[in-house]
């Protein structure tokens, strides 16, 4: 499965410029072949703790977005929406599943970012989400997610691919490739991992999106601008890697 991981810049609380701007990001991926396009965390307004103000329906625009391109292109879209769920006190911050034959798909993120109040604003989620997509088993984080990595080892007998969209500050930019690459490595899975660049309400992000393999290997890196890359995902490569080092089998 050829997955795209599209690196954009967001209009601070702007979700009709920044969709706007996505468009043809969106529509180039799926031209090319991807059958796995990927958007930031908050993709469309940005990491805002105003709740009360950005936060939409489960079937808002910015989800009809993700909707309106799975069925337009055929291909799986993914990216969080700060989202208002029936029976929820607090807005969630929901990663965003749709699918080409109109299905959705979600997960509200279980580790709100309490350094900013995110968890002030936002009420954590319960549940994990794998979906097989393509043949390709996909399990899905959010963000700050990334930083607990026994729950990444709990799904990882049934994951071939985790994805994680951020917003993940630049001057924590190590961070977020250091731990990228640890979780592939640890779980013998790919890690698609996908953040936004620009500013946003006074804070920089690098970008530094990258796909790596289950040996660790980056195979796709990002950089710094606004750019969609794109890389292999297979089943049988992780297969393949864990054949040969069978070291998930030894975890306690």
């Amino acid at each position: 499965m050829k997955v795209a991981a599209i690196q954009h810049d967001i209009v601070w609380e702007n979700p009709a410029a920044t969709i706007e701007s996505l468009r043809a990001p969106v529509a180039a991926a799926a031209d090319e072949g991807a059958h796995l396009i990927v958007l930031s965390e908050m993709f469309s307004t940005g990491f805002s703790m105003a709740a009360e103000r950005v936060a939409e329906a489960p079937e808002g625009p910015s989800a009809s977005f993700l909707f309106d391109q799975a069925a337009s292109t055929g291909s799986w879209l993914v990216a969080s929406i700060p989202t208002v769920m029936p029976g929820v006190k607090l807005p969630q911050n929901v990663l965003t599943v749709a699918s080409p034959d109109g299905g959705v798909h979600r997960y509200a993120k279980i580790h709100p970012f309490s350094y900013t109040g995110e968890d002030q604003h936002y009420a954590a989620g319960e549940e994990f989400l794998t979906l097989v997509i393509e043949g390709v088993r996909c399990s899905f984080f959010v963000c700050y997610d990334l930083r607990f990595a026994d729950e990444w080892w709990a799904l990882a007998p049934q994951t071939d691919c985790y994805v994680v969209p951020a917003n993940w500050p630049g001057v924590r930019r190590e961070h977020w490739m250091a731990l990228l690459r640890a979780r592939a490595i640890e779980n013998q899975a790919f890690v698609v991992g996908v953040n936004r660049v620009g500013d946003g309400d006074g804070v920089a992000y690098a970008g530094d999106s990258q796909i790596i393999d289950p040996f660790g290997q980056i195979v796709a890196n990002g950089g710094d601008s606004k750019v969609t890359v794109t890389a292999e995902v297979t089943a049988e490569r992780v297969a393949e890697v864990r054949a040969q080092f069978p070291f998930l089998q030894d975890r306690r």
